[in-house]
């Protein structure tokens, strides 16, 4: 029992970390302002979603009757929502890498697709890169067919995926059914449903009080006709149910859980059978946070909260460098006392001086020039400095709010770890060699990183270079200069 709320705990710590850094409200802002004006595409720019979409070239492919079904559904995608959403792993909360997840499918006429069926499937996909790529936490918006193999497609898993499917789940994704979430996230029951001997991850809350309603979804999405069926239910890596269902006659008739059982846990077991989504088996890791009193309001996604919540939340404001305190974060954003521009006091010589900001640049305020001067000659000659400037150092070599701004760099918000930079630092700041600019001069080269996989020219195959460490150079020093690469 004490293990089973010390995971659950850490399952809500998890996802908590994941709420604070993975989609800032920034980005949420200014995806949401783009798409009210209409702009999907300006919207999937800002929530860092790649869009390999050309709609002329779809529509010479598929019809102007598809492209008008394609368009009216991104004019809704709220890309902010589906990276809330999207798939995540351990420890750091990243993106699932190398994932398709269809988002909707669409039945075209045999006549425009070229096939010999009748009815060809096409699905509007988003596409995680491979996790040596995942720099910025970046994701592309795609369309699959199948038409060219799995094996010719650059992705390493083209396919969409059986276990995480937003086609089912459109609530994830589509603004107009964002109200959707309250009433198929679960309710958390699933320990009692499941009865005795049948396997339950330790930390995780089963929405079993659904499983018969998304199964139901999920076989007539699957083109079952019959009024029973059954699916596989995914627990973990290891732990796999069966859950059987029957229809009640009549029309409009409700389903129903007719029996689980347990199957083999071994590789393969039950793949046949149509998988049960991820979104369908576990309960929204927002309410699980709601419940548990983990999570502020003002953290949570403005659709989401309005969902969740009886009382519709304010919308984010913009997006601002966090408090240095000390006690300001448990994320650690910190630098001491000095924040919103009030300078920082040091025990120097024992007098309290200050430091702070100076023409955009951390400096000694109670120090003269001549004096501080001196002291870097004497630093230089291996000399002990004045505490005001060994603290100066440390700010810039290893700052309290490291942690901060490694968590949101992996996250991809390098405008959020700028911001926290110059603050602390100013932003006419030349970084020294340390921790911070190794966190910086990392993300830039993981961002190249992924612009060569996006290219093409980077993993697996003929004439491709493998990603590595990139040669370092003194003219990026400065915290912006580090990602000029951009």
């Amino acid at each position: 029992m004490l293990t089973r709320i010390a995971n659950e705990d850490s399952r809500l710590s998890f996802w908590l970390r994941v709420r604070e850094f993975a989609v800032p409200a920034s980005m949420i802002e200014t995806a949401t302002v783009r798409r009210s004006a209409g702009d999907w595409a300006g919207a999937c720019a800002a929530a860092g979603i790649d869009v390999d979409l050309d709609l002329r070239a779809v529509a010479r492919a598929y019809g102007r009757e598809f492209v008008s079904r394609l368009r009216a559904d991104l004019r809704h995608l709220a890309p902010d929502l589906l990276r809330w959403h999207m798939p995540r792993v351990a420890p750091d909360g990243l993106l699932r890498p190398g994932l398709t997840v269809s988002l909707a499918r669409y039945d075209v006429d045999v006549g425009v697709a070229g096939r010999d069926d009748t009815r060809w499937p096409v699905h509007l996909v988003v596409r995680t890169p491979p996790a040596w790529a995942d720099a910025g936490q970046r994701f592309s918006l795609g369309l699959w067919d199948g038409s060219s193999g799995d094996r010719a497609h650059p992705h390493p898993h083209p396919r969409p995926s059986r276990r995480f499917r937003f086609d089912l789940h459109r609530h994830l994704w589509d603004a107009r059914r964002a109200d959707e979430l309250r009433t198929r996230a679960g309710d958390g029951v699933g320990d009692t449903l499941l009865g005795d001997g049948l396997p339950v991850p330790d930390g995780r809350r089963c929405a079993a009080d659904r499983w018969a309603d998304e199964a139901a979804i999920l076989l007539r999405a699957d083109g079952a006709t019959g009024s029973e069926g059954t699916v596989l239910v995914r627990l973990g890596g290891r732990h796999r149910l069966v859950l059987g269902l029957g229809l009640q006659p009549g029309v409009g008739g409700e389903p129903s859980a007719s029996w689980i059982t347990a199957v083999s846990t071994r590789a393969g077991g039950g793949t046949v059978l149509p998988v049960l989504p991820d979104a369908a088996t576990w309960v929204a890791p927002d309410l699980e946070l709601i419940r548990s009193g983990a999570i502020d309001v003002g953290l949570l996604h403005p659709l989401v909260a309005s969902a969740l919540l009886p009382d519709p939340a304010p919308p984010p404001g913009p997006s601002s460098a966090p408090s240095l305190s000390p006690a300001a974060s448990s994320s650690g954003d910190v630098a001491g006392k000095r924040g919103g521009g009030q300078p920082h006091l040091v025990e120097c010589r024992g007098e309290q001086h200050r430091i702070g900001l100076v023409d955009g640049v951390l400096a000694a305020l109670d120090h003269g020039p001549d004096e501080v001067r001196r002291e870097e000659l004497l630093v230089a000659l291996t000399g002990t400095p004045l505490p005001c400037l060994q603290a100066i150092d440390d700010a810039h070599r290893r700052p309290d709010c490291l942690t901060g701004v490694r968590d949101r760099l992996v996250h991809g918000d390098v405008t959020g770890a700028l911001a926290v930079v110059e603050e602390l630092l100013g932003p006419d700041a030349i970084l020294r060699e340390g921790a911070l600019r190794d966190e910086l001069q990392a993300a830039a080269r993981r961002r190249i990183t992924y612009g060569l996989f996006r290219a093409g020219l980077a993993g697996p195959g003929p004439g491709r270079v493998l990603p590595g460490p990139a040669r370092t150079t003194a003219h990026r020093s400065h915290p912006r200069h580090t990602f000029a690469a951009r």
